[in-house]
C-alpha cells in the first residue's frame, strides 16, 4: 500500500535545510514509522502518551474495536481505564510542569488593524480556572454546554473551562441562523449557552445576542460574562476523566437532511490531535502558527486550541476576514507576528490568487516555512500559485485530508519526508489504513479509482453520532461492513500517491464547509409558493463548489426577482449565510425516473451546460430536459 520509496520524478522535494531539524527527516523514516503504527500500535501511539499527565494508567488494551456490523454493535476504545484531564495537559503541564508560563499561547488579531492583544499560557489558565469556577455552579460532569461566539480568546476559554469541569461542550458557527443554533441546543439537550453581544466580519455587523435571543430560553437566567468572571477563583481542580469520557459535539451535515452530532471522546482524540499537529507542521518551540479556520468547525476544535496548545506552541488568532480592510491583509499578519507555519483553505488561495502576485509580495514573508491547506482537496493551479507566489518556492505544502468525524489529518504529506505532487493528499498518516473499494465493496489494487475507506480506527475517530448510535453505524459503516466508509471518492496514481476526488452523497463542499442538499431543499420547500426544489453543485472558482438550485413553483405562482430574494432569504434564515444559493432556477418540471426519483446527475449537467447527459432512458419526460437547459443560470444573480 505504501511504496518502498517515494517517486523521485515530477514531484517537488524538501529543502536540505528543513530535513536538518525535521521530526521526520526522510520518506525511509516515514515509513519505518508507519509500518510500526499499524502492526503495534500501542507501542507506537504509547510513545506519543508518554508526553501527557495520566491519574490513572489504561487497563485493557490499547486499541479495542468493531468495524464489522455483521459482527455486533460497532465501537472504537482507546486506553480504557486511564484517567486524565485534556485541560490540565495543554496548561497546568505547560505553566508547571515545561515552565511555559510566560510564553506567549495566542497573538490575537482583531477584525480592525491595530485592535490586537495577547494572552500567554499562565493567563490563559487563569482565565480558564476562572470562568470553570463561574460555570461549576450550574454545570456539572457530563453537562452539554452550547458556545456561539466570534474568534475572541473568550471562546477558547470557554471550550477549555468545559473540558476542564468534564463538560462537553458543543459549539456553533457564529455564521449559523437562530433555528440551526436552535436545532443543535435541542439534539444535545445543553444546559446553557454561551454567546457574546456581537461582532464585525469586515464591515459587516453580526448581532449574535439578539440571534440567540430568538432562541426560548428562561430570560431570568441571562447573565454576563464579565460580572460572573470578576470574582471568581483562579484556582480550579481538574475533575478527572476516563478515556471514553465525550470532550465535545460538533454539528456536521448529513445527506439526509438532519445535521449529526459527531462525538469525540478524551485520551484518544488529545493523543491524535497533538502528534498530527506535531508531526504535520513539523512544530519546533520557536514557530509561530497561524491557522486561518473558525474554531466553528473541527479544523479550529483541532488545530487552533487542542494540538497547538498541546504542543505548547505560539498562535495566531484571527477574527477578520482575508480580503478586510485590503487583499494584503494575511500577508500583513505574516509578517507582523513572523508566522512560519500557515495553514488556510483552498477557498482564500482561490479568492487571493485572483488579485494577482502584487498584494502578495508588498509584504517579505521570509519568516514562513511550511504552507497547509484544508477543507477540500485543492485544485493543481491554486497549489502552484499557494507554492510559487506565497512560499516562493521554498516552503513544503501539506495538502491535508480530514473530516470532522476523523477528529484530525488522515492522509497528508510530511514536510520533510513526503516528496509532493500539487493537489494530491499523498499517503495516510501514522495508524490509519487507507483502502479503495469498488460499488461491489471489493479493495482494488495498484493505480485505481472508488471509494475511499479505512480499515481500522486511530485513536482520534469519533466515537457515534449524539443520541443515534443505529445512524452512525448506517452512514459510516453499514455500506461496506468492515470498513469506515468516508463518502469521498479517491483515485490512486501509479506512485501509490493518494487524490481525494470529492464527495460520493449528496453533500456539497462549499468554501471548505459541507452542506447537505436534502438541508437547503427542505428549507426552499418551507416557502409557500415552492412545490418542489433539488439543489446540486456547480464549480465556483474561488469557492470550489457554488449552490445551484431547481425550484418547482405552484400553480398560479410567477417566478420574478422579488420571490428569489425571498427564498435566498429564507435560506439563510433557516441554515445560515454560508448556504445562500449562488443560482435559483425556475423549473417547471424536475427530470424524474419512473419511480419518481429526481435524477440529479442531470441536474448537475444542466447546471454545467454540459450536453452530453448519458444515459437518460429512465426518465418518465425527457422533454423537460430541453426546457431547462433553455432556463440555466448563466451567471450568479
Amino acid at each position: 500500500m505504501i511504496p518502498d520509496k517515494a517517486p523521485g520524478e515530477e514531484v517537488l522535494h524538501a529543502s536540505g535545510d528543513l530535513k536538518k531539524q525535521a521530526h521526520i527527516p526522510s520518506f525511509e523514516k516515514y515509513k519505518e514509522l508507519y509500518i510500526r503504527s499499524v502492526e503495534s500500535p500501542e507501542e507506537f501511539w504509547g510513545d506519543v502518551a508518554k508526553d501527557f499527565f495520566w491519574k490513572t494508567k489504561y487497563t485493557g488494551k490499547f486499541l479495542d474495536y468493531n468495524f464489522d456490523v455483521t459482527k455486533g454493535e460497532i465501537f472504537v476504545k482507546c486506553m480504557e481505564g486511564a484517567t486524565t484531564n485534556i485541560c490540565y495537559n495543554v496548561l497546568d503541564r505547560n505553566v508547571h510542569e515545561r515552565k511555559l508560563g510566560d510564553k506567549m499561547a495566542f497573538y490575537w488579531e482583531g477584525n480592525e488593524p491595530g485592535d490586537e492583544k495577547t494572552v500567554t499560557y499562565r493567563e490563559l489558565l487563569q482565565q480558564v480556572c476562572k470562568f470553570a469556577n463561574t460555570m461549576s455552579s450550574c454545570v456539572k460532569k457530563g453537562d452539554r454546554v452550547s458556545i456561539y461566539m466570534p474568534m475572541v480568546v473568550e471562546l477558547v476559554v470557554a471550550m477549555l473551562a468545559c473540558a476542564r469541569i468534564g463538560a462537553v461542550h458543543s459549539i456553533v458557527f457564529a455564521g449559523f441562523s437562530a433555528e440551526s443554533l436552535c436545532e443543535r441546543i435541542m439534539d444535545s439537550q445543553c444546559c446553557i449557552l454561551i454567546t457574546a453581544d456581537g461582532f464585525y466580519r469586515g464591515n459587516k455587523l453580526i448581532s449574535l445576542k439578539l440571534i440567540a435571543d430568538e432562541v426560548p430560553w428562561n430570560p431570568e437566567v441571562d447573565l454576563c460574562w464579565h460580572s460572573l468572571f470578576g470574582g471568581a477563583s483562579e484556582e480550579c481542580e481538574p475533575v478527572w476523566c476516563d478515556s471514553e469520557d465525550p470532550l465535545f459535539i460538533l454539528y456536521t451535515s448529513g445527506s439526509t437532511g438532519k445535521p449529526k452530532g459527531v462525538l469525540h471522546t478524551v485520551s484518544g482524540y488529545m493523543l491524535y490531535t497533538a502528534a498530527t499537529f506535531k508531526m504535520v507542521f513539523d512544530y519546533h518551540s520557536d514557530d509561530v502558527y497561524w491557522c486561518t479556520a473558525d474554531i466553528g468547525w473541527i479544523t479550529g476544535h483541532s488545530y487552533i486550541t487542542y494540538g497547538p496548545l498541546a504542543n505548547g506552541a505560539t498562535s495566531v488568532l484571527f477574527e477578520g476576514l482575508p480580503t478586510y480592510p485590503d487583499v494584503s491583509r494575511m500577508w500583513e499578519i505574516v509578517d507582523k507576528y513572523h508566522v512560519s507555519k500557515f495553514y488556510t483553505a483552498p477557498t482564500a488561495i482561490r479568492l487571493l490568487m485572483k488579485y494577482g502576485s502584487e498584494p502578495v509580495q508588498k509584504y517579505k514573508r521570509t519568516s514562513l516555512k511550511i504552507l497547509g491547506t484544508v477543507g477540500e482537496p485543492i485544485n493543481p493551479e491554486a497549489w502552484q500559485w499557494y507554492y510559487s507566489v506565497v512560499g516562493e518556492k521554498r516552503c513544503p505544502v501539506v495538502d491535508t485530508f480530514w473530516q470532522t468525524e476523523t477528529g484530525g489529518h488522515v492522509m497528508t504529506p510530511l514536510p520533510a519526508a513526503t516528496p509532493m505532487k500539487p493537489g494530491s493528499a499523498t499517503f495516510p498518516f501514522f495508524g490509519v489504513v487507507p483502502a479503495i473499494l469498488n460499488e461491489s465493496g471489493e479493495e482494488l489494487e495498484g493505480p485505481s479509482e472508488g471509494y475511499l475507506v479505512f480499515k481500522q480506527p486511530w485513536p482520534g475517530v469519533m466515537r457515534t453520532v449524539y443520541g443515534n448510535h443505529e445512524r452512525f453505524e448506517t452512514i459510516y459503516f453499514k455500506k461496506f461492513p468492515g470498513y469506515y466508509v468516508t463518502g469521498d471518492g479517491c483515485r490512486r496514481d501509479k506512485d501509490g500517491y493518494y487524490w481525494i476526488t470529492g464527495r460520493i452523497d449528496d453533500m456539497l463542499n462549499v468554501s471548505g464547509h459541507l452542506l447537505s442538499t436534502a438541508e437547503v431543499e427542505s428549507a426552499l420547500v418551507e416557502h409557500e409558493a415552492v412545490a418542489e426544489a433539488a439543489v446540486v453543485g456547480r464549480p465556483h472558482p474561488v469557492k470550489g463548489e457554488s449552490l445551484y438550485c431547481f425550484v418547482t413553483l405552484n400553480d398560479g405562482i410567477n417566478y420574478n426577482q422579488k420571490l428569489e430574494a425571498e427564498l435566498k432569504k429564507q435560506v439563510r434564515e433557516k441554515i445560515g449565510a454560508i448556504a445562500t444559493p449562488d443560482y435559483i432556477q425556475n423549473a417547471p418540471g424536475l427530470p424524474k425516473t419512473r419511480s419518481g426519483k429526481i435524477m440529479r446527475r442531470v441536474l448537475r449537467k444542466i447546471a454545467c451546460n454540459e450536453q452530453d447527459l448519458g444515459d437518460v432512458s429512465t426518465l418518465a419526460d425527457s422533454s423537460v430536459i430541453e426546457q431547462l437547459f433553455e432556463n440555466r443560470c448563466c451567471t450568479t444573480v
